[in-house]
């Protein structure tokens, strides 16, 4: 397709601010849903970039529509000479959070086929609607700087802490079916790339690009006009917290881009206070047993011991195989943080934490009691 040359250059600008430009050996892998903004995306990628980007969909067979929306990019791949692959869990998301599970789902199985496919990183097509729909969400939930920061235009996937930090057994998997498969299970089109395995090195680790985080949806919805695209009906289900953020953007009295701007904000204030508690964390330690940390908390304000508590939780949980509870970084611990501020002892998530003369003392929590 033929886009406008000023166009390509903005685009260019804002990938390669993020990253090096792909090549044909080290593609840009690109997550293309077929709606209208991740098929712009893939347009524009593979535009500026020829021959060097390659494409997935992942289809959680969550409607009947789903199987023919990832045949449709795999048709305008196959005909744009793209290396498309779709993707499926080996079970469909069920119960609650179904969104949050098929996103855990769906990034373990693009991060897997781009890894294999030694991408040099993966791009999403979230945009600055989708930033202000975050920012405010994340606002009536009270949520702190981190939060507010929405979505990064760059982040490092970890495979292993993304599969520790899954509540299911193993990593999702993609289903089999006719055709050849790649190192992920995944069913691959003719012309996909041949599975490489680990990433170079062996690494694990795969950069998350959201390149379009200045770009307004009807923007690239204008770049889609002449490309194939459906619109998911789960955009404006009213069960989701995200369809009243986009009815209260689309009424027209707050303006997407300046609340992109205010998560731009947090997100430098979220990257000092990280590297302010990475100083923290190697100053402040003090000798512990092995899969153990004691922290001098001592004069420190709560947001940076929060901080510190959470980083010792997590680090004890991987350290000593803890599955016991939920976990993530944005866990609340408010009040693990009130009992420990009072010299009383609490425990979160198979976690024991005490306080004594400003020394916390994070362990794994002793096993409970069978009546």
């Amino acid at each position: 397709m033929t886009l406008p040359p000023e166009t390509l250059t903005r685009f260019t600008r804002d990938l390669t601010a993020l990253t090096p430009p792909p090549t044909p050996d080290r593609p840009l892998a690109i997550a293309v849903s077929g709606g209208p903004d991740s098929m712009a995306l893939l347009a524009l990628a593979a535009t500026a970039f020829p021959g060097s980007v390659i494409a997935a969909t992942v289809d959680h067979r969550l409607r009947p529509a789903s199987a023919n929306e990832a045949a449709m990019v795999a048709d305008w791949c196959h005909t744009h000479a793209i290396p498309h692959a779709t993707l499926a869990p080996a079970t469909s998301p069920e119960g609650a959070s179904i969104q949050a599970q098929a996103r855990h789902a769906r990034y373990a199985l693009l991060a897997d086929w781009a890894l294999a496919a030694d991408a040099t990183a993966l791009a999403t097509a979230h945009h600055a609607d989708d930033q202000a729909e975050t920012f405010l969400m994340r606002a009536n939930r009270a949520s702190g700087p981190a939060g507010l920061a929405g979505i990064r235009p760059r982040w490092g996937f970890d495979a292993d802490r993304w599969r520790a930090s899954s509540r299911q057994e193993a990593y999702p998997r993609a289903g089999g079916g006719p055709g050849r498969q790649d190192a992920t299970g995944a069913t691959c089109r003719s012309g996909s790339p041949p599975p490489r395995g680990r990433n170079r090195e062996g690494e694990r680790r795969l950069p998350i690009l959201r390149p379009l985080l200045t770009w307004r949806r009807a923007e690239l919805r204008t770049l889609a006009a002449d490309l194939p695209f459906i619109d998911d009906p789960s955009n404006t289900d009213p069960r989701h917290d995200r369809t009243a953020a986009r009815a209260l953007l689309a009424a027209g009295h707050l303006d997407p881009l300046a609340l992109a701007a205010s998560a731009a904000h947090c997100r430098e204030v979220d990257a000092t206070l990280t590297e302010t508690v990475d100083w923290l964390w190697r100053t402040r330690r003090r000798d512990a047993e092995a899969g153990e940390h004691r922290l001098d908390m001592t004069d420190l304000p709560r947001e940076l011991r929060r901080r510190l508590a959470r980083r010792a939780i997590g680090d004890v949980r991987r350290i000593d195989g803890i599955t016991e509870g939920p976990w993530s970084d944005a866990a609340n611990i408010e009040s693990l943080l009130t009992a420990l501020e009072s010299g009383k002892k609490a425990t979160q998530s198979g976690v024991l934490a005490s306080a004594r003369g400003g020394i916390w003392h994070f362990r794994p929590a002793p096993p409970r009691r069978s009546d």
